[in-house]
């Protein structure tokens, strides 16, 4: 049975090739082992969804608490975020279907349903891209 230490846990999913490549230059930077997955499928399919969940970046289990310090540090995206409507800065980035008909998703995407990210403004709840 594989030590529990040793074990490869998928850390976090990113939109775009480059934030993954940041993350895991920053941990390359700093000893810390990782590998990044699904890269190039990505690239050819943007959207994310349950099937292509993004740019995967995996490490050992060991390593998790110092992975969440190091990748939290810093400015975040959402820090410089404000809401175009009200202008408040109190804004989560979620995710919305990108079709409201499931018969348009099953003709385009072959069974599946993709996802746009967006932003969401918790003090007046307009939703952006």
């Amino acid at each position: 049975m594989e030590d529990e230490a040793k074990k490869v846990i998928v850390f976090a999913a990113y939109d775009t090739v480059m934030e993954a490549n940041l993350a895991k230059t920053k941990l390359d930077a700093y000893g810390i082992p990782c590998f990044l997955t699904d890269e190039h499928l990505t690239q050819m399919y943007p959207f994310r969804n349950d099937l292509f969940p993004g740019v995967r970046l995996h490490i050992f289990e060991e390593d998790r608490e110092q992975v969440s310090e190091l990748l939290s540090e810093g400015i975040t995206e959402l820090a410089t975020i404000r809401c175009p409507s009200c202008q408040s800065a109190d804004v989560v980035r979620g995710e919305e279907d990108a079709f409201a008909d499931w018969r348009q998703a099953l003709a385009v995407y072959f069974f599946t349903k993709p996802r746009v990210r967006q932003y969401i403004c918790n003090h007046c709840g307009h939703r952006w891209n």
